[in-house]
């Protein structure tokens, strides 16, 4: 074979590859449903608003330590549930747990059928000492500018919660009986990381001990981005269901030296020492992977790209490594592949010319699903060549396990998101930070994250940060979004 003619058949044969890609890209496209309209829902906007600015103005703040917590503002916060929702009130059972975390039990027509939840925290976190004068307005003020109501709580999470109790009231408000038994279920504590023992615990231990298993949860989590990428993707919004979240782990990790004066040191002092194994840990990163949602996540992202940008999202699985590659050295893109590792806290000697006795560091390590606390125990003692290190777990808590994307509670979250606006991209997703939900695993396998609220990542950002506010506009959808998701998960 000449040099000529095998040079035609190379040439040949890569015009055929890239014509069958060519017409793969131009296949790569969202499968075409007809998910309908959605349900004509009507929403009292104005009362929402009101409610939620005066939720927002009761200071319901958690702490660590149980002590400094005022259960005195989550008495005033539950009377005014009692008021605000006259109907709920009346209806539904209600029961209070450990100190303050809720139950309402609204009874179904049909005891033969799981029941279904709706979770929520009651909780905020505290404004950071010495930034109340950043906020435009009062952080626990709820003020209501006509276009952001303002303050702690407004995104995490008593947008959530007044929701679901503004759908619930006004479903009464109807004549609305569901079939399944809803409960709603208000924790105390959620933002207390890594709580053992918290609201969202022992609501659970309530219901198994009353032997009831749920259906499905919905809980914060996603929300509805905007994603508009010129010349690739534009004017969509992006619909986050997690079906998963990570765990969270401190470990204190020392070593010991002889210490003295620091005119006679060592090679290397503890604080030296405790360097090499910081270099450790950083240098060898946990394995990275691409679950299965990573590449749904994708795909449905690469789906509604332009054609260009098509060519190449549609040959997701042959580019598995150069991805993993990639989102390797992107931090928030690292974080959705691998068990993070973060050196945050040191400590060496008190004084500058003491050689320090004893070196520390803490280190946050974020779990994948399916990776437990021991398991980054064990890491750090295989990477670390210092085998002379003391470790000690300080909070912790394991991963979640994945919820399944066939169920019958995810296809209706889909499919309300979708009715919602055609041009959305529903995807599952691995939620970073923690929820109460992880705690129901023993009486729940559909657990999902969801909070249908449009907000762009600007806004996301100030979640427990200074300026925390929630678009008027979010809130209407918001509370019609949880009406039809309780009317359709409710029935059988």
């Amino acid at each position: 074979m000449t040099k000529k003619i095998r040079r035609a058949i190379i040439g040949t044969a890569g015009a055929a590859a890239a014509a069958v890609n060519a017409y793969r890209a131009y296949k790569f496209v969202p499968d075409i449903v007809d998910y309908g309209t959605p349900s004509e829902e009507h929403v009292d906007v104005e009362r929402a608003m009101k409610h939620l600015s005066e939720a927002i103005s009761i200071p319901t703040i958690s702490y660590p330590e149980k002590e400094k917590v005022d259960f005195t503002q989550f008495d005033k916060f539950h009377a005014f549930l009692d008021e605000a929702f006259p109907l709920i009130h009346e209806k539904l059972e209600k029961e209070i747990v450990l100190e303050a975390s809720l139950i309402y039990r609204w009874k179904g027509t049909r005891d033969d059928l799981d029941p279904i939840a709706l979770l929520a925290h009651q909780d905020v976190v505290p404004i950071s000492e010495g930034t109340e004068q950043d906020w435009t307005h009062e952080p626990f003020s709820g003020f209501n500018d006509g276009e952001f109501i303002w303050g702690r709580g407004a995104l995490d999470m008593k947008n959530h919660l007044m929701g679901v109790m503004e759908a619930v009231e006004t479903l009464l408000e109807e004549g609305f009986q569901p079939e399944r038994d809803v409960y709603l279920l208000f924790g105390q504590d959620e933002e207390v990381v890594a709580n053992g023992n918290g609201g969202a615990k022992n609501i659970m231990l309530t219901l198994k001990e009353r032997g009831i298993h749920l259906d499905a949860i919905v809980d914060e989590g996603g929300a509805i981005l905007p994603v508009n990428v010129k010349g690739v993707i534009e004017n969509k919004h992006l619909v986050g269901i997690g079906i998963a979240e990570k765990g969270y782990c401190d470990f204190e990790i020392s070593v010991s030296a002889k210490g003295g004066h620091s005119s006679q040191p060592p090679k290397h002092t503890a604080l030296g020492q405790i360097a090499e194994v910081i270099r450790d840990l950083e240098n060898n990163q946990f394995k990275a992977e691409l679950k299965p949602f990573v590449l749904d996540l994708f795909s449905s992202v690469g789906r509604n790209c332009t054609y260009p940008v098509r060519m190449v999202t549609c040959n997701l699985p042959i580019l598995q490594p150069l991805m993993k590659t990639i989102m390797c050295q992107i931090p928030p893109a690292a974080s959705l592949i691998r068990t993070t590792t973060g050196v945050t806290m040191a400590e060496g000697s008190p004084a500058a010319n003491v050689l320090p006795q004893k070196a520390s560091i803490i280190v946050n390590f974020r779990q994948m699903p399916g990776t437990t606390v021991q398991d980054v125990e064990n890491h750090i003692r295989k990477v670390v060549r210092n085998k002379n290190i003391e470790i000690k777990a300080l909070k912790t808590k394991e991963a979640s396990s994945f919820s399944p994307t066939d169920s019958r509670a995810f296809k209706i979250i889909h499919e309300l998101c979708m009715q919602e606006d055609k041009e959305n991209i529903v995807a599952p997703y691995l939620v970073m930070g923690g929820t109460d939900a992880c705690n129901y695993e023993p009486i729940c396998e559909n657990i999902y994250r969801y909070s249908p609220y449009k907000a762009g990542v600007d806004l996301l950002l100030c979640t427990h940060g200074t300026n925390e506010r929630i678009p008027c506009e979010a809130i209407g959808p918001g509370v019609a979004f949880f009406k039809r998701y309780i009317k359709k998960a409710s029935a059988e």
